[in-house]
């Protein structure tokens, strides 16, 4: 038995039910999240940013090579799923479709042990923390399991962000917070203000889903509640947690960089579409030259170090 969601994204319910169909019956679910759900600035062309989860990697690109949808050699994308997971693709359903996804392909099993208590990386962790609909699920079992998962996921965020918090806060000042650090975390083509429009955009979403988390701490002892809705550390996260969790950033940033030199080989058109992003997200044209058109490998580096240097000088777009 398949389904989609309540209506409130016709686009996007339309793209993964497709992509559903095609995944040779390897879907368990799809989740919507990023600029196009939280409506951050995205254009006509911007893609949907989805987390396909799926029970059996080899099912789904066998599926979707069948159907002409991979972009990339089948022996490929399953050699590496399991490398850095998740393999990002590109998807567009065809038939003329101008609608696309940039779509996070990962199994149940690798999406628990992304959120849960040792994350290999912040990669899944700090996007499933944020506001996210479910658009296509093969039961409601499906839909149990994954709201079961994020939950925990949201239950752990204290941990990880007890090293970056001081004096008191609320349950919004956490999510803001939360974004700063996982936007220092990752390389991105986007400037330091990006994480102030995106938690402006789910300010509602850190409030509900995060106030009972510290709710629970503080009838624990490991907050300190004090009044309207704040809170305060009961003891400042330790020496121990503090190397732990920075590490666990720098961990995260050199697989971040790997990562993308992954998707340029499962993402199909990967380099239009960083470029576009960037683009949209600095207000700034950028034109590329033949070579690094040609060669992005090896050409394109210089531009993109400057970039990457030069991007907290830039204001994002409002």
């Amino acid at each position: 038995m398949t389904g989609v969601a309540d209506g409130g994204w016709p686009e996007a319910e339309g793209l993964a039910e497709k992509l559903a169909l095609q995944g040779d019956g390897a879907v368990r679910l799809v989740l919507l999240y990023g600029s196009r759900l939280l409506k951050t600035a995205p254009d006509q062309h911007s893609a949907f940013d989805f987390v396909v989860i799926v029970d059996d990697y080899k099912g789904f690109y066998k599926g979707l090579a069948k159907c002409r949808q991979l972009g990339r050699p089948l022996a490929l994308m399953q050699g590496l799923a399991r490398i850095l997971a998740p393999n990002v693709i590109a998807y567009d359903g065809g038939n003329g479709s101008l609608a696309m996804a940039k779509c996070a392909v990962v199994s149940k099993e690798d999406f628990e042990q992304a959120l849960g208590p040792s994350p290999k990386d912040h990669f899944l962790l700090g996007r499933m923390v944020q506001r996210i609909e479910i658009v296509w699920s093969q039961s409601s079992l499906e839909d149990t399991w994954v709201r079961g998962v994020i939950n925990g996921a949201h239950r752990g965020v204290l941990e990880w962000m007890a090293p970056y918090l001081s004096g008191d806060f609320s349950a919004e000042d956490v999510g803001r917070r939360l974004l700063e650090v996982c936007y220092q975390g990752e390389w991105r083509p986007e400037s330091q203000g990006r994480a102030r429009m995106v938690f402006d955009a789910q300010a509602g979403h850190f409030a509900q889903a995060l106030d009972p988390v510290l709710t629970a701490a503080a009838e624990s002892g490991k907050v300190l509640g004090t009044t309207e809705g704040r809170y305060a550390l009961a003891a400042p996260a330790s020496a121990a947690d503090r190397r732990r969790w920075r590490r666990h950033f720098r961990r995260s940033k050199r697989r971040a960089t790997m990562r993308w030199l992954k998707h340029m080989m499962t993402f199909a058109k990967w380099l239009p579409y960083v470029v576009r992003k960037a683009e949209r997200h600095t207000g700034r044209s950028i034109k590329l030259t033949s070579l690094e058109k040609r060669i992005p490998l090896i050409f394109l580096w210089p531009r993109a170090i400057h970039f990457m240097l030069t991007k907290s000088n830039r204001g994002a777009r409002p």
